[in-house]
């Protein structure tokens, strides 16, 4: 928070947050650069040092997660889930990506970064953490599980691929209290199918690559990337929540 706004002096911000929070959203939507910034917009070192100190202090964090708690409030859903989807995405990263941070996924052939995720059953975001590619989908998923059964102590049960499958459920059963449940294809299975569950995940990391911003990672730290996510997603809770209810016959 602002130090003015605690009473310990220094000039007040010359800008309201909302034109500063419209510019982030324009920026994530249309995969823009900072210093792209139209002038209807605040400049553009403002906007990047409020993105930055809502990253740093978790604000976007939490802005997100009261967003969520809205919407499932108005979909007649309880506050906190009760279940996740787990699944990971490997994205090409610019050149600007430094090397340390990013890896080649040698099963999806990209050379870049990962995002692992797990979303409620309507597919809003829980967690998410951002690796190198070559990060194996069951290692991320270990930190990914482990914050959330902190975050989010009503889960019991999350759905998950076949490749988080070995004694990464046995893990989860044993040190998070917390049931892993594989949703495998069968044999029978030809071509694009469907899967339970599995494909809530799946929808929500469609919804994340209609921001021009995230169709590949641009961002130097994997902080930023995940901070970028959430602002994604809270563009697209912001205008559920703004879209009138249906309205049934009388």
């Amino acid at each position: 928070m602002p130090a003015w706004l605690n009473g310990r002096g220094g000039r007040p911000e010359g800008y309201c947050h909302r034109q500063l929070l419209d510019a982030i959203r324009y920026l994530v939507a249309g995969g823009i650069s900072w210093r792209a910034m139209p002038a209807d917009f605040p400049d553009w070192g403002r906007v990047y040092a409020f993105f930055r100190r809502w990253r740093e202090h978790g604000l976007i964090t939490e802005f997100h997660d009261r967003l969520r708690g809205k919407v499932r409030e108005r979909e007649g859903r309880e506050a906190e889930p009760t279940a996740g989807i787990i699944d990971a995405q490997s994205v090409r990263a610019a050149a600007t990506v430094p090397a340390s941070s990013r890896g080649y996924d040698g099963g999806k052939k990209v050379p870049g970064r990962k995002r692992h995720i797990v979303t409620d059953t309507l597919g809003l975001l829980l967690v998410v953490a951002v690796t190198a590619a070559n990060i194996g989908d069951r290692d991320g998923a270990a930190g990914l599980l482990m914050r959330l059964r902190r975050l989010h102590r009503d889960i019991p049960l999350v759905w998950a691929d076949g490749g988080y499958t070995g004694s990464l459920v046995g893990w989860c059963r044993d040190k998070l209290a917390l049931t892993l449940e594989i949703v495998k294809r069968t044999d029978d299975m030809t071509g694009f199918v469907v899967l339970p569950r599995r494909w809530v995940a799946e929808r929500t990391f469609a919804w994340l690559m209609n921001s021009r911003r995230l169709a590949r990672d641009y961002e130097t730290l994997p902080a930023t990337s995940e901070a970028v996510i959430r602002w994604s997603m809270v563009t697209r809770m912001s205008r559920r929540l703004a879209r009138p209810r249906a309205t049934g016959r009388p």
